[in-house]
């Protein structure tokens, strides 16, 4: 038996799977008193420092936190729990944290690096632990913006270092009191083997600290990833299924390609090594009451068995139902985070945000970017941009940021802009890529999907121009998308641009090009990999 702290969060729906997979029992906290009774307890840290902190004092559950821990019961915290053992954080000034371990939490600086760091990196012990033993090889699953350091007042809780710009503390333990930075839920088997160590019957007093910490630590490094994208639609027979278009058109002879199920192909993706898996909702529905989403359902079968990052995106945006019932788009995304959705993607409604923004030159705090990062963190919010080229003979010829291009438009146009788009790509906006992906990093989102229609389906390799132009824009991540159609496109996305990953569907979906296919190759030239 495990008890869980569900404090009303974000997605612990993948805890719980993880930990019924490994054939325990779980319940749930429903007093403090319970946290202090409990045989062993995991706090999955879901959300904003400031967030959590509420939520533990609103509930009581803060004294009776400190009180187990000082008690050495069994205790295992994840992610946001562990900073919230520290005694403050930069992303909530003012909000005291537990005060368990001397310090502060600190945000990434900005520079070579990207922020939030997002993606598997490994970890390199500080000293020896029957609960980590044996990892140090393996990638685990990081997102977080805040990080925190190495200090000599609170070097006796140091369990493991990572490396991103700076070294960081990856996982901390005293006696049975351990917490990871990284998610072991969300880092595939390694991260199932490590939580079933702290599960293990016996491990009471097994996880004490033996050996004094180590002088010699070699730096980690964060891995390229590879994501499987599966766009769901009804098709014909009202049926969801996973389809695949040729520049955003899904339909072949009137009918929905239909290329699998997306339940099935999630988990075919998971065992074939996919770092993370992402559903794009291009049904749109746009009239059903909240608990009807057919995606909710699909991703909640889905967190069963596949445990790497799921994204979502698709109809996160404030709608009115049926019977005349509204939801936020914090609404909206909360039920995708409880059904077992670690980011939710953000589409059209970006782009009306941004436009709104740039108007006014104002932050209303209400947009849908504003809203999810606040409560959940920057890193759950993933933006998914759709442009297309649009050709000029000179940058005077429009007001958008241009490039000059190595390939020349049908007039011979040597300058080109991109365009965004709304509604599956269906309409065009005067707003370029670049004035889309900073507006949307200044609101408060963490990465950035990047699509491109014109290379959309065409297996003709990724954008590379694209690519970079947005990369020298922002400080966020960047998922390369559309056009790959080889491996051999993924090392070249990765050699000739600075993305943090990259995407691809229907090559995966065909069987044309295989994950473990795409991972070979990349990790024959030198690329760093999972």
């Amino acid at each position: 038996m495990v008890t869980l702290l569900d404090y009303g969060a974000g997605n612990i729906r993948s805890v719980r799977n993880a930990i019924i997979k490994l054939g325990v029992e779980v319940r749930d906290v429903k007093s403090p008193e319970d946290i202090i009774t409990a045989d062993k307890l995991i706090f999955p840290g879901v959300g904003s420092f400031g967030l959590v902190m509420s939520r533990l004092n609103e509930k009581g559950y803060t004294e009776p936190l400190i009180k187990r821990i000082h008690q050495d019961k069994p205790f295992l915290g994840i992610c946001v729990a562990l900073q919230a053992l520290y005694e403050g954080s930069e992303e909530s000034p003012g909000i005291p944290g537990l005060g368990v371990i001397p310090g502060r939490v600190r945000r990434f600086p900005e520079g070579k690096l990207s922020v939030p760091q997002i993606g598997w990196n490994n970890i390199q012990l500080r000293q020896e632990t029957a609960l980590m033993n044996s990892y140090e090889d393996e990638k685990l699953y990081f997102v977080h913006s805040y990080y925190a350091n190495c200090n000599p007042v609170s070097e006796n809780w140091v369990l493991a270092t990572t490396d991103y710009g700076i070294n960081f503390v990856s996982a901390v333990q005293k006696g049975n009191i351990a917490a990871f930075q990284f998610h072991p839920e969300k880092s595939g088997q390694p991260g199932l083997m490590i939580l079933q160590n702290f599960l293990r019957p016996d491990s009471l007093g097994s996880i004490e600290i033996r050996n004094p910490v180590k002088e010699e630590i070699a730096e980690t490094k964060i891995a390229k990833r590879i994501i499987a994208c599966l766009d769901v639609r009804c098709n014909n027979r009202g049926d969801l299924v996973v389809t695949k278009g040729d520049q955003y058109d899904v339909k072949e002879k009137g009918e929905v390609r239909n290329l699998g199920k997306p339940v099935e192909l999630a988990k075919r993706y998971y065992e074939e090594g996919a770092d993370e898996i992402t559903f794009l909702n291009i049904t749109g529905f746009r009239d059903f009451p909240m608990q009807d989403q057919p995606m909710l359902e699909i991703l909640k079968r889905t967190s069963e068995n596949v445990f790497v990052p799921l994204t979502i995106g698709g109809g996160i945006k404030e709608f009115t139902d049926s019977e005349g019932k509204k939801y936020s788009s914090l609404d909206v995304a909360s039920e995708y985070f409880r059904s077992g959705a670690d980011k939710i993607s953000i589409g059209s409604d970006a782009v009306f945000t941004v436009e709104k923004y740039l108007a006014s030159g104002k932050k209303t705090g209400k947009s849908s970017i504003e809203q999810i990062s606040t409560v959940y963190g920057a890193q759950a919010v993933v933006i998914s941009i759709d442009p297309r080229r649009v050709y000029v003979h000179s940058p005077e010829d429009t007001h958008h940021t241009t490039i000059e291009t190595s390939l020349p438009g049908q007039d011979g146009q040597k300058y080109c802009w991109y365009q965004c788009t709304v509604k599956g790509g269906r309409e065009a906006r005067d707003i370029d890529v670049i004035q889309l992906a900073t507006g949307c990093e200044e609101l408060g989102c963490g990465e950035i999907l990047l699509n491109c229609i014109d290379k959309d389906g065409t297996n003709s390799g990724f954008d590379f121009e694209l690519i970079n132009m947005v990369k020298g824009a922002v400080s966020i991540p960047v998922i390369a998308s559309s056009g790959a159609g080889s491996a051999a496109h993924f090392v070249q996305v990765f050699k000739e641009t600075n993305a943090e990953a990259a995407l691809a569907a229907g090559i995966f979906h065909r069987k044309e090009v295989a994950i473990n296919e795409v991972k070979t190759a990349v990790a024959a030239d030198g690329i760093e990999i999972r």
